[in-house]
């Protein structure tokens, strides 16, 4: 494999740095620390720029808070806006091209152009391709890596990353913000792209080693489809033994492997069955949750509200659950939303 020099100086290229601050800002431009770069753009920027250039560069410390996600309780870390969620962007913006090019077609968290829509329609295809050429049951095998973010062993991500990046002082850069705390921390803006890069290599060994065709994944959630059960079984006992050996994580222990014509197949925040999709319970629940908070607090920024709103659009259209969002994104939702715009 052809590894990759020279993207240092890229990464701290004043145009990269202010580029990466006009697209960290996005939804934040309110923030209080989003206007103190914004009302001396020049002076922020250079300093950070020269704080790369002379190798002074530490990672901040970050703040760290938990939070309820659909009922698991996830610590959070938060880093200031600047000068390390500026950086984090600059980072992305020159080494996306590159790392995407390391991952399988079918992996789909924090990828542009993929996500949930393209993981949904690659998926539904896959069904419908198995049902047309199989006469058999075709099995799913259901599987998910056990406290993934928090066990990435960061001595294997880093040398994962050198297999693809040669230059000394960029690696020196990345090595201080993965050093910065043990594994990879939930709520990095960076924390996706080593988790994908940290998987990326076991996509491979499956899709081109084993010739699994229908595998798909979704951050550490994975599934395969096949129409062999007990070879289901066989390859996950090969899938616990690489990931374990090779990557230090371990596979929880609700793995399922079942008929999907018996069963359905909950993947992406959708109900998959052999000629239908639904939307999950829990999806629409929330949903529901969020317009009423909008209701009850009218005087949220705007970017808030539609963030949280638009956010669950994509599943909904999916889905097709277009009378469940006609009901409840009603016209007193869209008043507030046209109120508080004129109000900037």
């Amino acid at each position: 494999m052809k590894r990759i020099n020279n993207l240092f100086e890229k990464i701290y290229d004043y145009d990269n740095l202010k580029l990466a601050n006009k697209n960290a800002q996005k939804g934040k431009k309110y923030y209080h620390d989003v206007k103190m770069v914004n009302d001396n753009e020049d002076y922020y920027l250079q300093k950070l720029q020269k704080s790369l250039i002379n190798k002074t560069f530490k990672n901040s410390k970050y703040s760290i808070f938990k939070k309820n996600d659909r009922g698991k309780e996830r610590e959070i870390y938060r880093l200031p806006y600047y000068p390390d969620r500026i950086l984090h962007h600059a980072i992305l913006q020159i080494l996306e091209p590159v790392w995407k090019k390391t991952l399988i077609r079918d992996t789909y968290q924090a990828i542009k152009r993929r996500g949930v829509h393209d993981g949904f329609r690659r998926v539904k295809k896959s069904f419908q391709k198995l049902n047309e050429n199989s006469s058999e049951n075709i099995y799913c095998l259901k599987i998910d890596v056990r406290k993934f973010y928090p066990s990435i062993n960061n001595d294997i991500l880093k040398q994962i990353i050198r297999r693809k990046i040669k230059d000394n002082n960029f690696l020196w850069l990345l090595d201080e913000i993965i050093d910065s705390t043990r594994g990879v921390p939930i709520g990095n803006y960076l924390s996706q792209y080593f988790a994908n890069l940290y998987l990326s290599y076991f996509d491979h060994w499956i899709k081109e080693n084993l010739k699994i065709k229908y595998y798909f994944r979704y951050c550490d959630d994975m599934v395969v489809l096949h129409e062999d059960k007990e070879f289901l079984q066989k390859l996950l006992c090969e899938m616990k033994f690489y990931l374990y050996f090779n990557l230090t994580l371990e596979l929880k222990n609700n793995h399922q492997i079942f008929p999907i014509n018996k069963r359905r197949l909950d993947y992406l925040g959708i109900i998959f069955d052999s000629e239908k999709v639904y939307l999950r319970k829990n999806i629409a629940k929330n949903f529901k949750r969020k317009i009423k908070n909008v209701k009850s607090n009218p005087r949220q920024s705007i970017s808030k509200i539609e963030n949280g709103i638009m956010s669950y659009y994509g599943w909904i259209k999916i889905s097709k659950s277009f009378d469940l969002w006609n009901k409840y994104f009603d016209d007193d939702v869209k008043e507030i939303i046209k109120h508080n715009k004129n109000t900037l």
